[in-house]
């Protein structure tokens, strides 16, 4: 075996007469440069380029240049493993930053309800908000259907997203459209609806104002629709009617919130009797509210005539509206009133109640504040109170 020979660099001293063959005492001619050379076997810097030392100055003339420190494997590999773990642990501190960043964007966003994606039409229900949409035959669904599938959905809908999937707060015509489309077609792109999301916890009365002014922008829903959710979001709210419409429908014209109120009005007063109140024009809705503001029995008798059609279509309710509130137009008026009274007094636990009834009026008297009662239940309390004496027995 051949043992490897160790090399060291050596620095050999010029001798007084070497150096004295230099540039003589007190020439301003500069020294030429010192070329220095590591071509010594096993030198760190073998077959690099020449180095090139200035001239020496004539104070450090006989000092010699200092060799550069050698380092071993070992440093080298530790200096080139800190190098690299800075670098790498600069890198992860960027790309957390830029997901921190991405993350705070997408939270920001979704708050906005600016955040879209494709989820299941299964996984929406309807459950939350009271549709302004009537849930009968749309003529014009067939025609978003044939927008749909040549050109897609422009507008998504807008949901809620819940610990059960999703509550539809805009677009009941777009999903109803695309379930429509999937079981029609078998086309599983169908299956999967865009929708904007909209933040969790959002107050019920915004959720329904998003519903309603979008719709309100198309023109196209009707008086006894806009009408039938206002009576819907007055109960889910636990207000007056009147303040509901005047909530929902605060972009509107005045003239319009009054005609909802008094198609509202007729809703609540035929206590659910009207199965088809999208179908009613305006001007046969407002009739039929003057014809039951006119009389308090109006209601009872056009509820029955309504009760004795049940299986009636959107046609066939109008020709009973038109014909009830016209047979009592054309009915003959009575030859006079009469002016016999009827008086009485009742003991009652809220105190001492007074009863005069007349000819057309009743007036009762009791102390007690009738006006903290909501007309709901009050107007609930007086049809009650008719069908009794209209009661036999």
């Amino acid at each position: 075996m051949v043992k490897k020979r160790s090399v060291f660099d050596i620095n050999f001293e010029l001798d007084d007469e070497e150096d004295a063959a230099g540039f003589p005492a007190g020439n301003d001619k500069p020294a030429p440069p010192v070329v220095k050379e590591y071509n010594i076997q096993g030198h760190p810097l073998q077959n690099s380029d020449p180095v090139v030392s200035p001239a020496p100055s004539a104070a450090a003339t006989s000092t010699p240049a200092p060799a550069p420190a050698r380092r071993g494997p070992m440093a080298s590999a530790i200096s080139e493993t800190l190098e690299a773990t800075s670098e790498r642990a600069t890198a992860e501190a960027a790309i957390r930053a830029e997901n921190d960043a991405l993350a705070h964007e997408h939270v920001r966003l979704k708050r906005l309800g600016l955040i879209t994606d494709l989820i299941q039409t299964s996984d929406v229900h309807t459950n939350k908000l009271t549709r302004d949409r009537s849930a009968n035959v749309d003529p014009e669904l067939a025609e978003l259907k044939q927008s749909i599938q040549s050109v897609g959905l422009s507008n998504p809908i807008r949901v809620e997203q819940t610990d059960n999937g999703y509550e539809l707060i805009q677009g009941f015509r777009r999903l109803t459209a695309f379930r429509e489309l999937a079981a029609e077609t078998g086309d599983p792109r169908y299956s999967r609806i865009p929708a904007a999301l909209v933040p969790r916890g959002e107050p019920l009365a915004d959720l329904y104002r998003k519903m309603v002014d979008e719709n309100l922008v198309r023109k196209d829903l009707s008086f006894g629709e806009m009408a039938r959710l206002a009576l819907s979001y007055a109960q889910d709210s636990g207000i007056d009617v009147s303040d509901a419409v005047g909530t929902l429908y605060a972009s509107a014209l005045k003239q319009k919130k009054t005609y909802i109120r008094q198609f509202a009005r007729v809703l609540a007063d035929l206590d659910g009797a009207l199965r088809h109140p999208e179908v009613i024009p305006r001007a046969l809705g407002l009739d039929v509210y003057r014809y039951l503001d006119a009389n308090a029995g109006h209601a009872m008798a056009l509820k029955k005539a309504l009760i004795r059609q049940p299986d009636r279509d959107g046609d066939a309710e109008l020709a009973i509206l038109r014909a009830g509130i016209t047979a009592k137009k054309t009915a003959p008026k009575p030859a006079g009133r009469s002016s016999a009274k009827t008086s009485l007094r009742l003991g009652l636990p809220q105190g001492e109640m007074r009863v005069i009834a007349s000819d057309g009026k009743v007036e009762m008297r009791l102390p007690r504040d009738f006006s903290a009662v909501s007309k709901a239940r009050l107007q609930r309390g007086i049809e009650a109170f008719l069908a009794a004496l209209d009661k036999e027995g």
